[in-house]
């Protein structure tokens, strides 16, 4: 055996293992285990899932998770939601011809003071006029923003995520045009309360 192929084994067999569960308003579901010689490594790092990994609900895959591992808990690595995004098989999907995409981003703060970008996208059933994506945007802002206000980090990833917020935005802009979907297709935590911005995702 190399010396080099002896130090890579040993470097290894040094290492722990820790298991990365999500935050409890996602159930504290098990995310899989991560290595690390010294846990205050792993505080900052990313990890991916997807959210049929905490529901088990197979409609659920398109949509990708992120959490931001924020301590150890002797072999525990707890989580803060990091954002979410759809897959991009499953964005493509919801393009059809001779419809319009209405896209619009905001800038949010929750309740408890952590702040968001957000990335909201309307499909209509057949092309609109540019007043009509206006007034969409609008309430899509109204909306969001006011959820984001009244609604903890918490409380808001949940909405976001499980479609809930997309499903008031959907029942008031219907009124403005005819829609076939409306989701917020990708979150990310960009500064957490009163802490310094949070690492980029990915």
């Amino acid at each position: 055996m190399s010396s080099k192929t002896k130090r890579v084994r040993d470097k290894w067999r040094s290492k722990s293992w820790y298991m990365v569960v999500a935050p409890p308003y996602f159930g504290n579901v098990e995310l899989g285990a991560v290595p690390a010689d010294e846990p205050e490594k792993l505080v900052g790092r990313v990890i991916d899932s997807t959210l049929y990994d905490i529901t088990s609900d197979f409609a659920h895959q398109y949509l990708k998770m992120y959490f931001q591992i924020t301590g150890i808990d002797g072999k525990t690595a707890k989580t803060i939601f990091k954002g979410h995004e759809y897959s991009r098989d499953y964005l493509r999907s919801l393009v059809r011809r001779r419809t319009t995409k209405v896209d619009a981003k905001f800038s949010v703060t929750t309740k408890d003071g952590y702040k968001l970008q957000v990335a909201i996208s309307a499909f209509t059933l057949s092309r609109i006029r540019t007043s009509q994506e206006k007034l969409v945007r609008a309430i899509m802002e109204k909306i969001i923003q006011g959820k984001a206000s009244a609604l903890t980090l918490d409380e808001f990833a949940q909405e976001i995520v499980l479609g809930k917020i997309a499903s008031d935005i959907y029942n008031e802009a219907k009124k403005i045009a005819p829609l076939r979907h409306v989701g917020i297709r990708k979150s990310k935590l960009v500064l957490q309360a009163t802490q310094a911005p949070a690492p980029e995702v990915a």
